[in-house]
């Protein structure tokens, strides 16, 4: 089943990342005085552009479950980056930007880093580790995604500290659909839905305190930070939180390593491109 994890994981991207295009060119036609304002949000849901971007995330969400549930982790979390390209490709048409020769690399990047990834994938046989390393990681990312509103008053505060604490947030409601994926496949409603809570309140703290990071921080500056913390972060985490083994990938791990690097750089050059910034921004 790894294959039809990995197909799904690259539509679930584009499902997200074109999702996230629409509802950006329309953010982009409103005036910039609503910023994190209601009127703003009663203003975008007036737009059936904006909507069916709303609509293609929230099936991209779905699907993004289904891939967790026929895929290792550590090989579905990666592959989401891989949507920057078609966000690459819709910022080139909106704003009309040459693409520059580190955005060129940063597509080979990706595709050759995706193509490593699914070539070095371990068995998807990963096992959750115990209940007390699941919650340690989860309360640990859930209280780095709040450093912003608790240290808001104090001289440890900035910008990019929110941005920072934005994109944990958003790698915690990644795991924690990598979780409710898993308690659906074994049949636990309980503990899904206790997880489906924590990925909603996660994203919820996450987007405002991204929104708030963007207020100061320049979008070519944070973008590209928040997207690689937020895609690789679980990687890093993941020999915490699953049983798997990288001894049972290909060459005993080293080609996923390759392609976790190589997909990295690539990541972090797209995003850093203004076109995907400012879409993302928006």
């Amino acid at each position: 089943m790894l294959w039809v994890g990995l197909v799904l994981a690259l539509l679930a991207s584009a499902l997200f990342n074109v999702g996230i295009g629409l509802q950006a060119i329309e953010a982009r036609a409103t005036p910039p005085e609503e910023g994190l304002h209601p009127s703003l949000l009663v203003r975008l849901v007036q737009r059936p552009r904006w909507l069916i971007g709303f609509v293609l995330g929230g099936i991209g969400a779905l699907v993004e479950i289904a891939a967790f549930a026929n895929a290792p982790f550590i090989v579905v979390e990666p592959i989401l980056a891989a949507g920057l390209l078609l966000l690459l490709a819709m910022g080139q048409w909106e704003l009309g930007e040459k693409i520059r020769l580190p955005v060129v690399w940063g597509v080979l990047g990706i595709i050759a880093g995706t193509a490593l990834i699914a070539w070095g994938a371990p068995p998807h046989s990963e096992g959750h580790r115990g209940a007390l390393d699941l919650t340690a990681v989860t309360a640990g990312m859930g209280l780095a995604s709040l450093a912003p509103f608790l240290l808001r008053r104090s001289r440890w505060y900035s910008p990019m500290l929110a941005n920072i604490a934005s994109a944990v947030g958003f790698a915690a409601t990644n795991l924690a659909a990598k979780l409710l994926a898993d308690d659906i496949d074994s049949g636990h409603p309980r503990a899904a839905a206790l997880w489906l809570a924590v990925a909603i309140a996660a994203g919820v703290t996450a987007t405002l305190s991204g929104m708030t990071a963007l207020q100061r921080l320049p979008a070519t500056t944070a973008v590209p930070i928040s997207t690689a913390v937020q895609t690789f972060l679980p990687v890093a985490l993941e020999p915490l939180i699953f049983t798997e083994s990288w001894r049972a990938a290909e060459l005993e791990g080293a080609v996923l390593v390759a392609g976790l690097v190589v997909m990295a750089v690539g990541t972090v050059l797209v995003a850093r491109s203004r076109s995907v910034s400012v879409m993302i921004a928006s």
